[in-house]
């Protein structure tokens, strides 16, 4: 379950309430301090109805402070907002967690992490964390990719030989980001610095057998439904999962760092391929898991990469789950 600090949450939630979504909450929730930057437990376990899903640590993107990181605000104001959530200033810290669910005697993977080291140095611990979980990645059965970005899909491939890791699982995927990166041309029109990786997806995942392309608002599986959320990328997704009267959205790179973006929704990251376009989906999302209650977990999120959100005037306040 979902270990939060109640009384904070729940009086946060109940001002939302008697305010109104749309209105300005005179408190907002108080950050939690950071005593270290890696987890002290590589996984952690919880569930949605009958669903149990498992957090698992893929590592952490230790990002120096880079003035074009946000398009729309200074390295000073983000090391402002770090320092308000409770984290560290000393780089942006950037975590990759991946979700993995079992749904009956089915396993799916929630994205595929970034392939031990093929993203960042230090994100090499999905293996051991999975195994530590008492999760078999020879047993997923299927992966559900809500984009093309390496961390997300490097997992997918081993480093030196681009050979499938998950040859026989099903791999699904917003066709319209499919259908994006294996664009004829689209390395050309590629920016300097994703031409490689451009190159990688066009030249090798079309000759996999064992994509599902589905279109948007597909139940991909059953209690699974795929919802576009485009900005980060043009087929960028999400995961709506429901069992009995609970849900949790998986929201990837929705809202990715929530320390920046939570109480500055309309900051623009340098990695939005349109940043107009995602923070029109940002606060869509957000607003319909407020209004809805629904659990929700992220990508970039403070692992174990769940949390509870509540609006605060025309941004949000965030609560990110406590490891127990």
């Amino acid at each position: 379950m979902f270990d939060i600090t109640r009384r904070t949450v729940l009086g946060a939630a109940a001002s939302a309430a008697a305010f109104g979504l749309a209105r300005k909450l005179e408190v907002t929730l108080p950050a939690r301090a950071e005593a270290q930057v890696e987890p002290a437990t590589g996984f952690y376990k919880y569930t949605v109805g009958s669903i149990e899903v498992t957090a698992i640590y893929d590592g952490i993107w230790r990002k120096p402070h880079d003035p074009a990181f946000i398009k729309n605000a200074s390295v000073d104001e983000t090391k402002q907002a770090l320092a308000k959530a409770g984290l560290t200033t000393d780089f942006m810290p950037i975590p990759l967690t991946v979700v993995v669910l079992k749904v009956g005697d089915r396993l799916i993977m929630m994205d595929a992490g970034s392939g031990v080291g093929q993203w960042q140095a230090n994100a090499t611990h999905l293996p051991a964390n999975m195994k530590a979980a008492g999760i078999d990645y020879t047993k997923i059965d299927t992966l559900m990719i809500s984009h093309f970005h390496p961390d997300h899909v490097w997992g997918l491939m081993e480093k030196q030989t681009n050979a499938p890791i998950f040859p026989n699982a099903e791999i699904i995927v917003n066709d319209a980001e499919y259908q994006w990166w294996t664009d004829p041309g689209r390395v050309d029109k590629l920016a300097e610095g994703r031409k490689a990786a451009g190159r990688r997806i066009a030249s090798v995942f079309p000759t996999w057998k064992n994509w599902n392309r589905v279109e948007n608002g597909a139940e991909v599986t059953p209690g699974i439904q795929m919802i576009a959320a485009p900005g980060h990328t043009p087929g960028h997704s999400v995961f709506l999962v429901t069992s009995g009267n609970e849900q949790l959205m998986v929201s990837a790179d929705t809202m990715y760092v929530p320390a920046l973006l939570a109480p500055h929704p309309e900051w623009q990251g340098s990695y939005d391929q349109d940043g107009p376009m995602a923070i029109a989906t940002r606060h869509k999302l957000i607003d319909r898991v407020i209004a809805d209650n629904i659990k929700i977990c992220g990508s970039h999120f403070p692992f174990p990469g769940s949390g509870t959100f509540v609006k605060d005037g025309n941004a949000y306040a965030f609560t990110p789950t406590v490891q127990a």
